[in-house]
């Protein structure tokens, strides 16, 4: 009954609906830009995005009882850089946020790779039931790569722009580029025994 069903605990390990882990993804990205183009005060904008984040990682656990290792990571990542920015008053740190979050998640994809260990399976394997061992070393490959792409250009747009800059790039640069790469592995996967359903739900790693 409706009832019955409304009441039933989250499914533990159960992965969110497309649209909901989207949001939960990007959400505190966009809350940060949003709070940092009405207040233009770049400490209280951190403080509200290490509150989104903090709030998105609470909505995963409470809606499926699980939190993803990356939107863990991605987490403590805010809390460090979030911190030093909010306690010394610098945006440096924060701009910087995303060339060490790529860096680092490049690294150990890279690592993964030398060592035929298959990491990205181990985070994502839900997301692509079915995909090939060669898939998940093809689906690696083009993520390390990417991060690395996405890594020196993070350092080039904020060491040679303003900070409105920055954020419009992650808006309109950073965030449909992260997306578009997503779609763009699709049909690679396919080739190597995704599922048409499951392609429609392609993984998207939380922004940096």
């Amino acid at each position: 009954m409706m009832g019955d069903v409304a009441l039933k605990p989250a499914d533990k390990g159960r992965e969110p609906p497309a649209g909901i882990k989207l949001a939960i993804d990007l959400g505190p990205l966009l809350v940060y830009l949003v709070a940092y183009w009405l207040t233009k005060n770049i400490v209280l904008s951190t403080g509200v995005f290490m509150a989104a984040t903090f709030a998105a990682i609470a909505a995963s656990w409470i809606m499926v009882r699980k939190v993803s290792a990356m939107l863990l990571f991605s987490g403590a990542m805010v809390l460090v850089f979030g911190g030093l920015t909010v306690w010394l008053h610098d945006a440096t740190f924060i701009k910087m946020k995303p060339t060490v979050y790529y860096l680092m998640v490049a690294a150990i994809l890279g690592f993964g790779l030398i060592t035929d260990r298959p990491t990205l399976k181990l985070v994502l394997g839900q997301a692509y039931p079915g995909l090939t061992d060669l898939g998940w070393t093809k689906l690696t490959r083009n993520w390390c790569l990417f991060f690395v792409a996405m890594a020196v250009a993070n350092e080039a747009v904020w060491r040679t722009t303003s900070m409105e800059f920055w954020l419009g790039y992650k808006l309109w640069g950073a965030m449909p580029a992260t997306l578009l790469f997503a779609l763009a592995n699709v049909p690679m996967l396919m080739k190597h025994g995704l599922t048409t359903e499951k392609a429609e739900d392609a993984a998207l790693p939380p922004q940096g």
